[in-house]
């Protein structure tokens, strides 16, 4: 069973930057690709970006140029680099992790983006 957790969520004033980190736990081999989702209120949880074993990723039109997801295979963990942060980037934001077929979601992480 894979465990993840997520960290590094928070209050950001426009324009700032916050660095989400996802731990995985539970696999000895890690995992195959990852990716983070958001869900703000009222609305549908939506891909953010995702990145392959192989290291190739794919982002949301919305963070195009902002964020920047990496994964550090050693350690399990995936990272998003969220820079040029706007006030419609607020939202929980979800690590998922798939293995074997199998896909994880961590609890989420709240990001605030407000003055």
């Amino acid at each position: 069973q894979v465990q993840l957790v997520e960290s590094g969520g928070g209050l950001v004033q426009p324009g700032g930057s916050l660095r989400l980190s996802c731990a995985a736990s539970g696999t000895i081999f890690g995992v195959d690709s990852m990716a983070w989702y958001r869900q703000a209120p009222g609305r549908q949880r939506e891909l953010v970006a995702a990145i392959i074993s192989e290291g190739s990723t794919n982002y949301a039109d919305s963070v195009k140029g902002r964020f920047s997801i990496s994964r550090d295979n050693a350690k399990k963990r995936s990272y998003l680099q969220m820079n040029s942060l706007k006030p419609e980037d607020t939202a929980v934001y979800y690590c998922r992790a798939w293995l074997r077929g199998s896909d994880y979601w961590g609890q989420g992480t709240q990001v605030t983006v407000s003055s």
